[in-house]
């Protein structure tokens, strides 16, 4: 294992604190646990708040996107794995202003299991909590059992349109709807080319030899849907659309905003020449690209490989894409 760390045990902690040192203004830890934060000037009052949250390895999930118009506060775990249900609730009573809080997160046993949890400790203290799980992975489960599916890279539509919705003053059931909808137009497929290694054990979790590629591979290392030889740019990306496409029903006159992902270790140069491709296809069946995001939005540690996400928009969805966006790991104008 070669990795720029001090000490495995304390590699979550220490990154954490590097966070809360680099963007003092923007991030806060509640009661001194830097593995529940807040935007600092939460909470929002009478805005509807909007907590996520999921084991680190991820960055910038989840806690990049704690700021203004997108969220106010996350619960970080250790690497993949989900944080606890005090943790969660601790950030739940943090961000409330009374206008009822959501939580959006992936869809995954340990996180439903908590967050449950949390929620229902919230009630008890009198806090509404709706919750909106990410669930975007075309690759994990057939259409028609979309409730299985992990939630990937595409949360990040699902937390502009969470965000935005809440900013234009909608109440709870309103940022819920809103929500709810961009996950229903989201979906997700993938490509790893190599495994990622755990700090805490210094071995791979699994094994992908060089000169091949799986289609589908999880962010934690789950399987995919095959593998085999490595292809061509061309090729993946041809792979990744055609299963996008068919699973979202995108028609001619149809506009997607893209999200071209990069797993950790894929340089930028590689997500561009894929992106090329998306738009040549998607131009060629007459679906309009009205909004593109390239670059590393939610990683898996050192892996290489790259996600493809796409959202079919209506007039909505693309105020809401539009809204501006300010956290530590991204900005939009």
């Amino acid at each position: 294992m070669q990795k720029i760390l001090n000490s495995p045990v304390e590699f979550v902690q220490e990154m954490l604190e590097g966070i809360l040192l680099a963007y003092p203004q923007q991030l806060e830890a509640v009661g001194g646990d830097n593995h529940a934060l807040v935007r600092a000037d939460a909470p929002v009052k009478g805005k509807v708040a909007i907590t996520t949250g999921g084991g680190s390895g991820h960055l910038p999930l989840f806690l990049g996107y704690v700021g203004k118009g997108m969220l106010d506060g996350v619960a970080v775990g250790d690497v993949f794995q989900s944080p606890s249900a005090d943790q969660m609730l601790e950030v739940t009573k943090r961000v409330d202003s009374g206008a009822g809080v959501l939580y959006l997160y992936g869809n995954y046993g340990g996180d439903v299991l908590n967050f449950d949890l949390a929620a229902d400790l919230a009630a008890a203290e009198g806090i509404r909590v709706e919750t909106v799980l990410g669930a975007d992975d075309v690759a994990s489960a057939p259409k028609g059992e979309e409730g299985r599916r992990r939630g990937i890279a595409g949360i990040f539509f699902l937390y502009k349109v969470a965000g935005a919705a809440a900013d234009a003053g909608l109440d709870l059931d309103g940022v819920v709807a809103a929500t709810k909808k961009a996950a229903e137009h989201t979906r997700t497929m993938g490509v790893a080319l190599s495994p990622v290694t755990l700090p805490a054990n210094g071995k791979p979790t699994f094994e992908l030899p060089a000169g091949e590629m799986e289609i589908g591979m999880g962010i934690h290392g789950e399987p995919g849907i095959s593998r085999t030889a490595l292809a061509g740019a061309d090729e993946i990306t041809t792979e990744l659309v055609a299963k996008i496409e068919e699973d979202l029903d995108l028609a001619a006159g149809d506009e997607v905003a893209v999200l071209m992902n990069g797993l950790g270790s894929t340089p930028q140069e590689e997500l561009y020449i894929m992106f090329r491709k998306v738009s040549e296809i998607l131009s060629a069946k007459k679906v309009s690209v009205y909004r593109t995001y390239v670059g590393e939005f939610a990683t898996s540690l050192e892996m290489a490989g790259a996600s493809i996400s796409m959202m079919r928009l209506d007039d909505d969805l693309k105020k809401y894409i539009d809204h501006p966006v300010h956290t530590p790991f991204f900005t939009q104008a």
